[in-house]
């Protein structure tokens, strides 16, 4: 199940009745990505599943197919009969909406990021006329599920949602130029990005969508302010908590794969030369150098003998102390209760 789609969704419960409760279930939605607990993804199935019992079907529901079914558009049809009449079931409808949108979106940028640079192919990826085709056809799949999604948020008729998730599409486009413009390939010296700029930095490419989203849920089902702010908070804490799990497996794996590369721009890494100093960390990358390429397996080493592991470990959990803070202002529930065992799964590596 989609980890984006249900943080969407589950908010939907967590402390509205009647029409309102349709919240709490957009907020679980939308934070649904198929995500792993660092070291026991049997618990972190468990917890998904449980969720997903509370918000009524699995968050995997939407997918290329069901947009292209010709029994869901029917559904569709019929549903849009209702606009303009104030059925239970048409507010209902707009918060499952909102977490396919913000799951059709981020799926979008995955497969925008699918694009290969036609410059660095190596003779080994294949022939150039099939890249550029594969090329194309990522172009104009991912257009499509941005148009689908556009569409989507133009009938939920709501400004300040369709304003929120215009403005966490502009952020996912920065996060990645900024992204794409600090890769740390590995024959030239990373960046000194420092791990604040690391956090604005992964905040747009990662959380922005999220926060916005569970805010639009909260929106949707015409809460206030004040708890659209908590709803923000929680997705985007939620987010950074995940990033940095992510960031933490090649270093924390107990089976890790000598030849296994990883982002020397992740959170460890940046915690890493934070502490270290930027001289000594291009002394250890020179020195981890074989023939121009870069040893991963000497320098993963080398990072996990510092400190930069355990403190994104830190960061981890103090992200997700502040997602869980988030929650307090909800009642408790069992919606509360499965946004906090997701941020449990997160942030537990031992």
């Amino acid at each position: 199940m989609s980890l984006r789609q249900l943080l969407l969704r589950l908010p939907c419960y967590l402390g509205a009745s009647g029409p309102r409760r349709g919240a709490l279930d957009t907020i679980s939605s939308v934070v649904s990505w198929r995500g792993q607990s660092s070291r026991s993804p049997a618990h972190w199935n468990q917890v998904v599943s449980e969720a997903e019992k509370i918000v009524g079907y699995p968050t995997s529901f939407m997918s290329l197919r069901c947009l292209l079914s010709d029994e869901l558009s029917n559904i569709a049809m019929q549903v849009r009969k209702l606009v303009g009449t104030q059925h239970p079931l048409l507010t209902t409808a707009s918060q499952r909406s909102l977490a396919e949108i913000t799951e059709l979106i981020h799926t979008a940028l995955l497969v925008h990021r699918g694009i290969v640079n036609l410059d660095e192919l190596q003779s080994s990826d294949g022939p150039l006329k099939d890249m550029q085709f594969g090329n194309k056809i990522a172009i104009l799949s991912g257009d499509f599920l941005l148009a689908n999604a556009c569409n989507g948020l133009a009938l939920l008729q709501n400004t300040k949602v369709v304003e929120l998730l215009a403005s966490a599409l502009m952020d996912l486009v920065q996060g990645v130029y900024h992204e794409n413009s600090t890769s740390a390939k590995e024959n030239r010296i990373t960046d000194d990005i420092g791990i604040l700029t690391w956090k604005e930095q992964t905040f747009l490419s990662h959380g922005a969508l999220l926060a916005k989203s569970c805010q639009a849920a909260m929106e949707l089902a015409k809460h206030d302010a004040e708890v659209q702010d908590m709803a923000f908070q929680y997705g985007k804490h939620m987010a950074m908590s995940h990033k940095i799990n992510s960031d933490l497996q090649p270093f924390i794996k107990e089976k890790t794969s000598d030849s296994l590369t990883f982002n020397l721009n992740s959170a460890p890494v940046v915690l890493h030369q934070e502490f270290l100093g930027r001289d000594l960390w291009i002394k250890q990358i020179r020195e981890a150098q074989r023939k121009g390429r870069l040893d991963y397996a000497k320098l993963r080493e080398t990072i996990k003998a510092g400190k930069g592991v355990t403190s994104a470990i830190d960061l981890c959990r103090y992200h997700g102390n502040k997602a869980l803070e988030a929650l307090e202002s909800f009642p408790p529930s069992e919606a509360r209760t499965a946004l906090e065992n997701i941020v449990f799964a997160v942030t537990r590596f031992s």
